[in-house]
């Protein structure tokens, strides 16, 4: 077994179950070989590699979670990765109404090999945070990034800090006043991985190595609680830089999407 395949072992064994930090008011059910998460921004079914059902019996696995979230009104997401199987998989998703969005890369890292001081651009600072307020900024942050709103961000920050203090650390990359860039560290209890997320930074402030020191500054937090690997679902404008800093890619993976509005399209 390379490395990488050891990784992905890992991963799949250790990253594919119950999300952590789950805020007030979401709660996860059973349904058979996969796990539902109910009453979050929209609707996640976990689901292991391999659910051991084919055929019809996949197909009716698909439309009962298609049906579910239909019957609340809510959106759902799917997450396949390449190495899933059945192979068909993201056939029988999209003909069950499940659209792909942007794929990602899965990367994963030592978390030791990660760790070192942050280096930021002058007049920038790193300052973990933990005030409605705070997260409130992030969210315009993201909308200015995004040309968006995302205004929600800044809701599920405040409802997954409020759930889960100790396993949340959400970091802000400041010039002044001005939140440039913003990330946050979600620990697995129980397990040996923490997942980084967010990054995204304003324009005029890119390529100074804000997302770098960011990540820095989390790898040092996560050795600190004894973590021993660092996990990204990274964008294309990412990935290259985590692969310089040593994260090793593992597989890629694409939500599929199903939302009540595209039954009404």
């Amino acid at each position: 077994m390379t490395d990488t395949d050891a990784l992905l072992a890992a991963y799949d064994a250790q990253m594919r179950g119950t999300p952590p930090a789950l805020p007030a008011g979401v709660r996860c059910e059973q349904d058979g070989p996969v796990l539902r998460v109910v009453g979050d921004v929209r609707g996640f079914v976990a689901a292991p590699r391999d659910t051991g059902l084919r055929g019809t019996d996949l197909d009716e696995l698909l439309a009962r979670q298609r049906d579910f979230y239909g019957a609340r009104g809510e959106p759902v997401e799917w997450k396949h990765h390449t190495h899933d199987l059945p192979a068909d998989l993201p056939e029988r998703l999209r003909a069950a109404g499940f659209e792909p969005e942007e794929p990602e890369t899965v990367l994963i890292g030592r978390a030791a090999d990660v760790a070192a001081p942050p280096v930021l651009p002058e007049g920038v600072v790193l300052r973990r945070v933990t005030e409605d307020a705070d997260m409130r900024r992030i969210a315009a942050m993201e909308t200015a990034v995004w040309d968006e709103d995302w205004s929600w961000i800044g809701d599920d920050l405040i409802a997954r800090t409020a759930a889960t203090p100790d396993d949340l650390v959400v970091m802000v990359a400041e010039a002044g006043d001005e939140v440039v860039s913003a990330a946050w560290l979600v620990h697995h209890s129980g397990s040996d991985f923490a997942s980084l997320w967010g990054g995204s930074t304003l324009a005029a402030w890119r390529g100074r190595g804000i997302y770098r020191a960011l990540v820095a500054a989390r790898a040092r937090l996560a050795v600190a609680r004894g973590v021993t690997y660092l996990q990204v679902d990274a964008s294309d404008d990412s990935a290259p830089i985590l692969r310089r800093l040593g994260f090793t890619a593992v597989t890629t993976t694409t939500p599929y999407v199903w939302s009540p509005r595209t039954m009404r399209a």
